[in-house]
C-alpha cells in the first residue's frame, strides 16, 4: 500500500529541505572560518577605500552565508512560481551570482593569504547552497 503525498505534504518537505541548505551553508561557512582563521593563522583582513583594515570574524561569515541562503531561497521560490525551467534558470543565476561575488575578497583583501581564504569562504557556501537548493526545484507538473 502507497500513500499519496499531497501537495501540501510536498511542499513542506520542500521547505524543510530548503532551510537546511541554508544552515547547512553557514555551517560549512564556520567549519571553513574556524579551519583557516584559529588553525591554519590566515588573517582574513579586508579594506574598503580609505577605511582601517577589519578583520573578518566568524559571525560577520556566518551572518552572510546565512543571507546568502536565504537570498537564494527567495529566488528559487520566486522561479518556481513563474519560470518554466525553475532547476536550470537558478542554478545559471546562484553561479552568476557566486562569480561576482568572488570580486569583493579579490578587491577587498587586505594579502593574498586573505583573498583567497574569502574566495575559499564564497565557494565552499556555495558548494553547499546551490546543490542544496537546486535539487529542491519544482518540476513540471509539480
Amino acid at each position: 500500500m502507497s500513500a499519496a503525498v499531497t501537495p501540501a505534504v510536498r511542499d513542506a518537505r520542500r521547505s524543510w529541505a530548503r532551510a537546511l541548505c541554508a544552515a547547512g551553508g553557514a555551517a560549512a561557512a564556520a567549519i571553513a572560518w574556524a579551519v583557516e582563521a584559529p588553525l591554519l593563522g590566515i588573517r582574513l583582513t579586508v579594506r574598503f577605500g580609505a577605511m582601517a583594515p577589519q578583520t573578518v570574524v566568524a559571525g560577520q561569515v556566518v551572518g552572510a552565508a546565512v543571507v546568502a541562503g536565504l537570498l537564494g531561497w527567495l529566488l528559487l521560490a520566486a522561479l518556481d512560481r513563474r519560470a518554466a525551467r525553475v532547476r536550470t534558470t537558478w542554478t545559471a543565476a546562484a553561479l552568476l551570482v557566486l562569480a561576482v561575488s568572488l570580486a569583493v575578497p579579490l578587491a577587498a583583501a587586505t594579502t593574498t593569504s586573505a583573498a583567497v581564504g574569502l574566495v575559499v569562504l564564497h565557494l565552499v557556501v556555495g558548494a553547499v547552497v546551490i546543490p542544496g537548493l537546486a535539487s529542491t526545484a519544482r518540476r513540471a507538473g509539480q
